[in-house]
């Protein structure tokens, strides 16, 4: 008895003292289920930007490894009697390949090096697929042999292997190849064994552990996202520097080894971050990205040129940057094409290619995107004849247009004026802002217009302000991420008119990086989850069916005192879930009263809080801010929080 007593006393002060330090507030949950809350609610959108693509999700090590960079050696070494040439080539899309010949004399050696991206990791007990295709150089030659080499950073061999060339034919071999340690920075290197001169192309190097090409790390980071979403392959790489130089998807497809190079959009647009090395090898391709939707349960969501470059880097009035609306067909027909590739019966021409590449059932594709971030009239002319013909031939694929580059002004504007005469499904709305903008924003949406198309919030991400002379800080910021996870209280409460969102850009190579922040950072070896991937998570894993008014003194919670909410139901789970960003530097306490709610139980808080503001995660400290769990007893239809300051917590009873 008077241990209660004690604890009830104890309870009381506790009680009093956080009174004496924090306003207590009054959140009126209506439980009644609301406007549903879309499964695309919460996603991804891939770029290849900072080497997200070769170099990062695309397991492959080799750099240039069929010898089509503008300079056929860029990223090899060579020694020895090595030459370029194109005669009789194994792939016509890929003609260039290596020569080995003998170096003259019985002390001297031929051969080339490759340190992939940044240098080769290589992890220990990890075994390497190695392919290259082969043949004699002489039509009348007898044998040949290559050894190739795993190497460590102390130019020391891990593991080699030999291969015999018997044929003048191009032919496939492999081999595996096995670290007995781990090292950072590795080279593959291979020799020319024989008097008998080969002929060598597509030479590829790829852990056994990766899933369908891609690295099995980086697949685990996006499928843990629970992702509804995944807007892909871009971002300005789908509208080129220049129309030839734009991602064309039927590039994509087909065998890897005869997907032509194109010249990546990023490699050279800061010259601050120069990488005259970054190509892309089309390794992976539309097919893969269809592949990996499906693998971590989201909807595809493709991205394809609507005819005009890009016009960051090119003036509107030049016409030779972009085709003019009569001369469009060919673009639209892509469009038509893909949807084919993606849905089509096995008997269609598209459809029986992603059968023959290795997926008979169609993919189920549901929504398209016509065009990036463009602006002005020039867009929506050459828009127009795409929703005519899609809608006609595919009328349930749903179309998503562009608002452009801002969050507001005339340029936007005019953009949404002009999405709402087409009538697409979607408008495409991309802001890059300081935290103080996000946190002024989160209602955005209520006044929207509920009639016409709804939103896609399709790149967004909260810049911390530069220092150094940087345009932003290095890192991922616990001050960014947060103010995210309040904005993102917004999205959450209008999702009837906000269908999907996705952060940007997605991953970034830490010695490769061209824009910052990014959700997903990496190197060689291994990836760090930042502070704002773990918002997005909670995000995307509590996403719940429906949306639930959650209100104080009849307003919606969206910046007063600092404090941030929205709330949601899950019908499969018959939970009530409430999401509460406490932006401010003082703790908060939140009385939550569940309207029509009867003898809650006990409720799970997930945490997420760093004490201060430039907390990171990195890849040598993958874990100072990740979310943490509690629980906390309901009393009858209310439930009693405090919130720390700088704080995101997700509350589920």
């Amino acid at each position: 008895m008077k241990q209660r007593q004690f604890l009830t006393t104890l309870a009381a002060t506790l009680m009093m003292s956080l009174g004496a330090q924090a306003q207590q507030h009054q959140f009126t949950v209506n439980t009644k289920p609301g406007a549903p809350v879309q499964s695309t609610m919460y996603g991804i959108f891939f770029e290849d930007i900072n080497f997200g693509a070769d170099g990062g999700l695309y397991a492959e090590m080799v750099e240039n490894r069929s010898f089509e960079f503008p300079d056929r050696l860029m990223g090899w070494g060579t020694f020895g009697n090595v030459t370029v040439s194109d005669v009789k080539p194994a792939f016509d899309r890929n003609p260039h390949y290596v020569t080995l010949e003998s170096a003259g004399h019985h002390q001297k050696v031929t051969g080339l090096e490759n340190r992939g991206f940044f240098g080769m990791g290589l992890k220990k007990d990890m075994t390497y697929d190695f392919t290259v295709y082969a043949r004699l150089h002489n039509l009348q030659g007898k044998e040949a042999k290559i050894r190739v080499e795993i190497v460590d950073d102390q130019d020391v061999p891990i593991d080699r292997k030999s291969i015999t060339i018997g044929n003048n034919k191009w032919q496939k071999y492999t081999v595996q190849l096995k670290s007995n340690k781990t090292v950072a920075k590795g080279l593959m290197r291979i020799f020319l064994e024989s008097a008998e001169a080969v002929d060598l192309d597509h030479v590829s190097l790829f852990p056994s552990d990766n899933w369908n090409g891609l690295r099995a790390d980086l697949v685990k980071d996006l499928e843990d996202l629970h992702p509804g979403i995944f807007r892909f392959p871009g971002g300005c790489i789908v509208e080129g520097t220049d129309l030839e130089t734009r991602y064309q998807w039927k590039h994509s497809v087909g065998a890897a080894e005869d997907r032509p190079l194109n010249e990546n959009r990023w490699n050279y647009t800061f010259p601050h971050r120069l990488y005259p090395n970054y190509y892309q090898t089309y390794g992976l391709g539309f097919y893969e990205y269809f592949l990996l939707a499906e693998k971590i349960g989201a909807e595809p969501l493709p991205v394809l040129s609507c005819g005009l470059a890009c016009q960051y880097q090119n003036g509107d009035n030049d016409k030779n940057a972009h085709v003019a609306v009569d001369d469009l067909q060919t673009y639209i027909d892509d469009a038509l094409d893909l949807i084919e590739f993606a849905n089509g019966d096995v008997t269609t021409k598209w459809g029986k290619l992603r059968a023959d590449m290795g997926h008979p059932k169609p993919f189920n594709l549901k929504q398209i995107g016509i065009g990036n971030e463009q602006w002005g009239p020039m867009y929506p002319e050459r828009l127009k004849p795409f929703v005519e013909q899609i809608r006609a031939k595919y009328p349930n694929i749903k179309i998503c247009g562009s608002s452009g580059p801002t969050a507001g002004g005339k340029d936007f504007d005019y953009g949404w004026q002009e999405m709402r005469k087409l009538n697409v499904d979607l408008v495409d709305e991309h802001y890059y802002c300081p935290p103080g903008w996000f946190l002024k924003n989160a209602g955005r949406y209520d006044n929207y217009d509920r009639k016409g198309p709804k939103v896609f919030a399709g790149e967004y991400a909260s810049h911390v302000a530069g220092k150094d002379g940087e345009p932003t800080v290095a890192k991922n910021n616990w001050e960014a991420a947060l103010s995210e996870a309040a904005f993102m209280t917004g999205l959450e409460r209008n999702a009837d008119v906000v269908w999907q969102c996705t952060y940007a850009p997605l991953f970034a190579h830490v010695d490769g990086w061209q824009w910052r922040p990014d959700l997903i950072w990496f190197d060689n070896l291994k990836s760090v989850r930042s502070v704002n991937w773990y918002v997005q998570m909670l995000y995307g894993t509590y996403k719940g069916t429906n949306v639930l008014q959650l209100t104080e003194n009849g307003k919606p919670v969206e910046g007063e005192d600092g404090l941030y909410a929205s709330a949601v139901y899950d019908k499969p789970t018959k939970k009530f879930i409430v999401k509460i960003a406490n932006a401010s530097d003082q703790p908060k306490q939140v009385v939550l009263n569940f309207k029509g709610a009867k003898n809650l139980a006990t409720a799970q808080v997930i945490s997420l809080h760093a004490d201060d503001k430039q907390a990171t995660n990195s890849l040598e400290q993958p874990n100072n801010v990740v979310p943490k769990e509690s629980e906390l007893q309901a009393n009858g239809s209310n439930l009693t929080l405090t919130i720390p300051a700088q704080t995101f917590q997700v509350v589920r009873l």
